[in-house]
């Protein structure tokens, strides 16, 4: 694990608190994508002569979960360290008293600095890193682990993958709560008016804080637990990132004419449920990111209030695995689950690597993100004619005006400590403001547009492409991403012609004939903590999405960029999720009394196929396909589990009875008969199969339930390469009424040596084709890290 030694000043007072901060702080997901150009930034300065004396060590942020047999119920937060705590409910006061005796010092009331009394019990409390390691080891604590930092992870989008404004809809539509934990909303955004609206649902218990609700929003609260804040943050549920507000408008906004980022992708704006309302849970912050505390924090809100679907986007900025039931994102989604509530998810944007998502436990909806057929090309022209065609989202007008080229690393801002080798990459503040002045600066590598800011002042830049760019950025200046052939050709130009100029045009719009496709950035499976459970699960619209935004946060996220906007385009795994959210909320307006287990079976089964010629990783790219919320309302079948299902799942992962009772908070336990085989009896809408040896043998056990016609008779159709022997027993299934549950077994046999191979099973009674998707594959399964 590397570790920042930083000192932080308390918030309590003028104490310093030092504080280790650890590189698996969590994202919001849009501009994740950059991460590793970030880490470039902070290796470079790491190289640069620094006069300051090497810093002291802190402590770790942390988390320890309480069991059943202790007075306590806690989750702790160290910020000497943040820890988080699972025990008993108790009062204040025992708590305090509790730590006194196990940690053998003296705690004020206000070290607990949140206690989670609604839906899950927990604690989050300052801890030294050796205090959460002593607590961890003690019988009655069921798990510790850090407060890590998360960040965040849109209309032609609904239309491209046939969900139009005339498809069928129901009244209860209105009745449905979407739970949207992110960075805040935007109120005054069209997207959220509530003309037209009724009022909400008479069993909604959510209220607002510091912020003015309408029919629409009928539920907005922010948490920060320390009161840590940036100059810029707004102490409400108001957003002041865009995020929240993108997220929130793609999942449930009104249908709104005429929108557009600066004329790009000019439409309607809408949300896949507009009739539906949005409850808001603002845990991200500018300053600190969205915290673990803060995420379960809103989790337990949410799940009180009484919302009918959660949204999250956000996610852990670098791939670092931890155990089920070890982040807030798996508690937390636990819990929706026992409550009837299904948690959507963002993969996040770690890939294209294998094992790069950073979130897995089967009863969390995960999704990837697509293209659709909309992309942005920005065309650059030198002064000798030739045109070179790049790709960024570039809303600014140069008139054909000509600006002299000069390459950022001969322009090394020398008074503030920064040479060529830092300055090639355009971080800001890094080059000459004097010498990069009026120009157009030729950048080797780059990394996020708030890396880059207005690059001291230059006109322009042009960037080198290292990776794939098929999410185009927006930056606080006129900027083309272009092939490196394209950038040595200009770079070569520049040399040889002593005034070489060059201007960049405001981007084109065009369509993508070769989508839908996996996005280089969307994280991939396959599951390191259970690889013979699919992940993701699906995958949705999540590059160059229109939607709303806030009008005080830059669109390119860079401060010194001034435009001011209602409307945004964006892309990452974040804004797939809310597509995915969207059509869980839209399924359940058809089905009210379905379980999160039914609806996730709907939108899987009914996916559109992908092609693995687009995505060699294959459903560990794509789950079972792109989401068709259209089918998705009629399925024909479900996969339903319930939480005995998954208490018997993770039996056979190793959870012992004391660790399943502090999150069930009943009296669940482990038969003494728990298997290992656990996984390929539970009941997923998919099958995974991780072998490390030629020749194999693995039997998965299914039960559907009717949900289509009150009388059909399914037939198996398996699709499956040579390699693979897959035979279903029975192979026909006859139902006589709705409800009906019928069992099956997949039997899946070969001797063969590959990396991936892809099969499906189709349930099909000639009205309702079923699909499962099957993946095999013998790669070892080792999560890769940044760190």
């Amino acid at each position: 694990m590397v570790v920042e030694r930083t000192q932080r000043r308390s918030s309590h007072g003028g104490d310093v608190i030092l504080e280790l901060k650890l590189r698996r702080s969590m994202q919001i997901a849009e501009g994740d994508t950059k991460i590793h150009d970030q880490d470039l930034k902070t290796r470079a300065r790491s190289a640069l002569p620094s006069a300051s004396s090497p810093q002291p060590r802190a402590c770790e942020k942390t988390s320890v979960t309480k069991r059943p047999s202790d007075p306590l119920h806690a989750i702790s937060s160290i910020r000497q360290s943040s820890s988080f705590f699972f025990v008993p409910r108790s009062k204040q006061k025992e708590k305090i008293n509790y730590l006194k005796v196990h940690l053998s010092r003296d705690f004020e009331p206000k070290a607990i600095l949140h206690s989670y009394k609604k839906s899950f019990n927990g604690f989050v409390i300052k801890l030294t890193q050796e205090e959460a390691g002593r607590m961890a080891e003690m019988d009655s604590v069921v798990s510790v682990f850090p407060n890590k930092k998360n960040h965040p992870h849109t209309t032609r989008s609904w239309d491209f993958i046939g969900f139009s404004q005339q498809i069928l809809r129901t009244n209860l539509e209105s009745d449905i709560i979407v739970g949207v934990i992110d960075s805040g909303v935007w109120p005054e955004s069209k997207s959220f008016s509530d003309e037209g609206f009724g009022p909400p649902p008479t069993r909604w218990k959510g209220s607002c804080h510091n912020f003015t609700c309408n029919k629409k929003i009928i539920g907005a609260k922010y948490i920060n637990i320390e009161g840590v804040y940036d100059k810029d943050d707004i102490i409400s549920p108001r957003d002041a990132q865009g995020h929240g507000s993108h997220t929130a408008s793609t999942i449930a906004g009104n249908l709104v004419k005429s929108a557009s980022l600066l004329g790009f992708a000019s439409g309607t704006a809408r949300g896949g449920v507009p009739s539906a309302r949005i409850a808001i849970y603002k845990a991200c912050w500018l300053k600190i990111g969205c915290p673990e505390a803060e995420t379960l924090a809103a989790f337990d809100e949410a799940i009180a209030d009484g919302v009918d679907i959660i949204s999250i986007s956000t996610g852990y900025n670098n791939t670092v695995i931890f155990p089920y039931f070890q982040s807030a994102y798996d508690i937390g989604s636990f819990h929706a689950m026992k409550r009837g509530i299904l948690t959507s998810n963002s993969a996040n944007n770690l890939g294209p690597r294998f094992s790069s998502m950073t979130t897995y436990p089967p009863w969390i909806l995960s999704v990837a993100a697509t293209t659709i057929d909309r992309k942005f090309l920005t065309k650059v022209q030198l002064d000798n004619g030739v045109v070179l065609e790049g790709v960024t989202i570039n809303t600014f007008d140069l008139k054909k005006k000509m600006f002299p080229l000069i390459y950022a690393g001969d322009v090394p801002n020398t008074a503030d400590g920064y040479n060529s080798s830092i300055s090639r990459f355009c971080y800001d503040n890094s080059v000459d403001k004097h010498l990069v002045k009026g120009k157009i600066v030729l950048c080797d590598r780059i990394g996020s547009p708030s890396d880059v800011g207005v690059l001291s002042g230059a006109a322009g830049m042009l960037v080198g492409a290292t990776d794939a760019k098929d999410a185009p950025t927006t930056y606080a200046l006129p900027a083309a991403f272009i092939s490196l052939r394209k950038f040595n050709l200009v770079h070569s130009y520049m040399i040889s012609s002593r005034n070489s100029t060059a201007t960049i045009f405001r981007s084109d719009e065009d369509n993508d004939s070769q989508t839908p496709f996996i996005v280089s950035f969307s994280s991939r499976g396959p599951n390191p903590i259970t690889p013979n459970t699919l992940k993701p699960d699906l995958a949705a619209p999540g590059v160059n999405i229109l939607a709303a935004w806030s009008p005080v946060y830059p669109i390119s996220t860079s401060r010194g960029d001034k435009r001011a906007v209602q409307y945004n385009i964006d892309s990452g795994t974040s804004m797939a999720c809310p597509h995915a959210a969207a059509a869980a909320a839209y399924v359940k307006s058809f089905h009210p009394n379905w379980s999160p287990a039914m609806i996730k079976s709907a939108l899987m089964t009914t996916a559109t196929p992908m092609s693995p010629t687009l995505n060699p990783e294959a459903e560990f790219a794509y789950g079972a396909g792109q989401v068709n919320p259209v089918k998705a309302a009629n399925p024909g079948l479900v996969y339903d589990i319930n939480e005995v299902d998954y208490v018997k799942f993770l039996c056979g992962e190793g959870y012992t009875d004391k660790m399943l009772r502090i999150l069930t908070k009943d009296h669940s336990r482990c038969s003494k008969h728990a298997k290992e085989e656990a996984v390929y009896d539970l009941n997923l809408p998919s099958f995974a199969l991780y072998v490390n040896v030629s020749s194999f043998g693995r039997v998965y056990h299914r039960t559907v339930t009717n949900v289509g016609s009150e009388r059909s008779r399914y037939k198996a159709k398996v699709v499956s390469p040579s390699l693979l022997d897959i035979q279903v027993k029975p192979n026909v299934l006859s139902f006589t009424e709705i409800g009906q549950k019928k069992s099956f077994s997949v039997i899946i046999e070969g001797s063969i040596n590959a990396d991936i191979l892809s099969a499906s099973l189709v349930w099909d009674d000639g009205t309702f084709q079923v699909r499962t998707p099957i993946v095999y594959t013998d790669r070892k399964v080792i999560p890769w890290s940044d760190e």
